[in-house]
């Protein structure tokens, strides 16, 4: 007769067997609050007013003639903060009692309530330029566009793309420095797959594509330098559903910025009006313990001259 074998002897083996490591799902990258004009001025309540004043002008003027007196065109912007957002879970005393990683859970609730409200922040920064522009609009401004659909083969992206968007923000009198492009991977993939990227030409500064890639401490992605624009990837920027610009329609897009992220022309502004705090207690009803963790911040589409978007088609990549 058989000895004791696995077969016939399962009350001695485990089953399963379970490791001492949690797995966590990778993170994106989060960075797009760098190019946020973070407004510092705003005491108390959820509403500031930030006046402008416009451009002088000039007059045609006669001997002995009297002169016109002209007053400056004034405007003003007004900003709220108008989000109010938490993260809260709980962990019960049985749970605890029993559960070999309880401990382990309970260590991760701050840190992963805090990047979970930051990637919302992440998220709102993103979507500001897209809400702000007018949807199925050119909205041109000095007679050049500032939102359209990508010229490229199936509404992908191209390079007269990056061409057309200095145009723009040169007609606008953007500042040329500093200039950014914030695109989705779909992009990337495009822009490294183009034939023609190593002929872009008749860019004097940078003398077409820089090619080397860097990175920071932030995980923020840096691609290529096309036309001036260093040009990052996101994950987070918006999608459109569907879309007609100028005669030209898109579906399942998403919406590539465009900008000059110089200190005077930053396009976004925001406000933290209340940086994550949280709290924590043990619930004796339920008899467990519970954290929360709660935020207030406000963005706003501050410059829309300084502002492109690009719609470009996300199924790029061949399945």
């Amino acid at each position: 007769m058989a000895g004791n074998m696995t077969s016939n002897t399962d009350h001695l083996i485990r089953s399963q067997l379970w490791s001492n490591q949690l797995k966590e799902y990778f993170e994106d990258a989060l960075f797009a609050q760098r190019w946020v004009d973070w407004i510092t001025d705003f005491p108390d309540g959820d509403v500031i007013n930030i006046p402008s004043i416009g451009q002088a002008e000039v007059q045609e003027y006669d001997e002995g003639r009297a002169i016109t007196y002209n007053k400056l065109a004034t405007g003003n912007f007004q900003f709220r903060i108008t989000e109010y957002k938490a993260s809260a879970y709980a962990i019960s005393r049985k749970m605890m009692q029993d559960s070999f990683y309880a401990s382990r859970v309970v260590s991760a609730f701050v840190p992963k309530m805090q990047r979970a409200l930051m990637k919302a922040v992440e998220v709102d920064v993103l979507k500001v330029i897209n809400s702000g522009q007018t949807s199925g609009d050119q909205n041109r401004i000095n007679g050049a566009s500032h939102r359209w659909v990508a010229q490229g083969t199936s509404n992908a992206i191209a390079v007269e793309d990056f061409a057309a968007a200095l145009h723009s923000l040169r007609k606008a009198n953007v500042p040329m420095t500093n200039l950014v492009a914030i695109v989705d991977p779909s992009v990337e993939y495009t822009i490294n797959t183009l034939s023609n990227i190593v002929n872009v030409s008749n860019n004097p500064m940078w003398e077409g594509v820089i090619s080397s890639g860097m990175g920071d401490s932030t995980g923020m992605r840096f691609v290529k330098n096309i036309y001036g624009f260093d040009v990052y990837v996101s994950q987070n920027l918006p999608t459109v559903s569907s879309e007609t610009i100028n005669g030209t329609s898109i579906t399942d897009g998403v919406a590539n910025y465009f900008f000059s992220a110089d200190s005077t022309a930053i396009p976004i502004v925001g406000n933290i009006r209340q940086a994550p705090i949280v709290d924590s207690e043990f619930n004796k009803d339920l008899q467990q313990e519970e954290y929360v963790t709660t935020s207030r911040w406000g963005f706003g589409f501050y410059r829309p001259e300084n502002a492109v978007t690009v719609l470009s088609k996300q199924d790029v990549v061949p399945v």
